[in-house]
């Protein structure tokens, strides 16, 4: 098989299982499309897409969901297990990003909620750039550097990392990562969401 179609086919199985996941949360709190779109703020349309694994969602669309079900990114995106502990094998982990020129980003490890540790992989091809809504209130990132050049901008702010450089920013604001060198960039990131779930949970005590 080809890498394109063994990506192709890999991407198609991983939008089936997040529409599963999706579809799941969203009934075991009966609630319904319009009420999942209002407290995400995706689309009716965008929402049916996703439950029928037939869009490639955002990695911002992704964390719009995983915040209004209150279940995390990682839970969202990846295969139960019943084990105490979560092995991710290399090469196995969901890329969420993919950029124009070939970059990627890969989510390899997660906690659970409320408190929520993820742990990425990205790399950005010459030219690539992601631009990432604000998260939630309180939502921090670590980034270094691995390989070559990354410019990262948070809300106006900018500064340009370096191989061993690193950088730690509150992620409540809009921010982007960018390669605007001539050669592969690498980063490892990290990002702390705290209380995820508990205002879905102190809503849904109401209903």
């Amino acid at each position: 098989m080809h890498y394109g179609a063994l990506m192709d086919e890999t991407a198609t199985a991983l939008a089936a299982a997040i529409g599963a996941r999706v579809r799941s949360e969203r009934q075991a709190r009966t609630w319904t499309l319009d009420q999942v779109a209002d407290r995400s703020g995706v689309s009716r349309r965008m929402l049916i897409n996703v439950e029928q694994g037939t869009a490639n969602p955002s990695v911002n669309t992704l964390l719009r969901l995983s915040d209004a079900l209150g279940i995390g990114l990682q839970a969202l995106v990846a295969v139960p297990q019943a084990e105490p502990f979560e092995v991710i094998r290399a090469g196995s982990a969901p890329a969420l990003w993919t950029g124009k020129g070939g970059g990627r980003g890969v989510l390899l490890a997660g906690t659970t909620p409320p408190d929520i540790l993820e742990l990425w992989d990205w790399t950005l091809a010459p030219g690539d750039r992601h631009d990432s809504e604000a998260h939630v209130h309180g939502t921090k990132e670590i980034l270094q550097v691995r390989e070559g050049t990354v410019r990262v901008t948070v809300g106006d702010q900018t500064e340009v990392l370096e191989v061993d450089d690193a950088i730690s920013f509150d992620s409540d604001a809009p921010h982007s990562y960018a390669n605007d060198g001539s050669e592969v960039a690498r980063f490892s990131l990290t990002v702390f969401e705290p209380g995820v779930g508990t205002a879905t949970t102190t809503e849904a005590s109401h209903d």
